[in-house]
């Protein structure tokens, strides 16, 4: 099968990332994947409030996902916190938490700001993607990183990092994830579409391997930012 952009079927759209990227947060990123592109900033720990929702054990991660107006190739992105913006924000936070320890920081928040600047399938992985390396940027004491990304299946075929035209023209079936690799954890799943058992275990085995190409990424991203300080000292 030749897809429509031209790549292989277990071929990734080109990437790019970069931590340090927002001056007034505590840490962040920017990935990009093909033509969808998440920028994330995250801003404490600091207090929570109300205060009703506190945790004297531990602090709480929350996540907010926006796409910016005008992000969808030209199509005005409606503002403001949909429901689809507060399902993703809810299950960006679900697929990261795991990774997170803030046992050091009982009764406070740390929040991540997730924009996307640019919208072209594959959005909630690029933004937990960048979500996850802007936490390490912000020095947030974490188990590993999370990567997330989408498989799917079109005219029968396998296929890594479903694209815009897949997705909405083509009807292929679409099933993010979000991997843990130090915890071999796949900690998103989701399917739209319809794929035999056998086929999805095929498409999760696919995803996991995709999965630390984006890794190695995400890494060398954060160690480029650690050489330069140690550069400039």
């Amino acid at each position: 099968m030749k897809r429509n952009d031209g790549r292989k079927n277990d071929q990734l759209r080109p990437m790019t990332a970069k931590v340090g990227v927002v001056k007034n947060a505590n840490g962040s990123a920017m990935f990009k994947i093909g033509g969808t592109t998440a920028y994330a900033a995250v801003h404490g720990p600091r207090d929570l409030y109300p205060r009703f929702k506190q945790d004297p054990e531990k602090g709480l991660l929350r996540c907010d996902y926006n796409m910016m107006p005008f992000s969808g190739h030209g199509n005005r992105v409606r503002p403001g916190g949909g429901r689809r913006s507060k399902e993703i924000s809810m299950v960006t936070q679900n697929a990261i938490n795991p990774v997170v320890n803030l046992t050091d920081f009982p009764n406070a928040v740390v929040d991540v700001c997730i924009e996307l600047t640019e919208t072209d399938a594959g959005t909630r992985c690029a933004g937990i993607t960048a979500a996850s390396m802007a936490l390490a940027d912000a020095g947030i004491e974490m188990k590993d990183l999370v990567i997330a990304m989408s498989v799917g299946m079109l005219e029968g075929e396998l296929i890594a990092d479903v694209n815009g035209v897949e997705d909405c023209e083509l009807g292929a079936t679409d099933i993010p994830i979000a991997y843990i690799p130090s915890m071999d954890k796949i900690s998103l799943l989701q399917i739209d579409g319809e794929i035999s058992r056998e086929d999805l275990k095929k498409a999760l085995e696919l995803g996991k391997k995709k999965c630390l190409e984006i890794y190695e990424i995400q890494k060398k991203a954060l160690k480029e930012k650690y050489s330069e300080k140690v550069k400039s000292k």
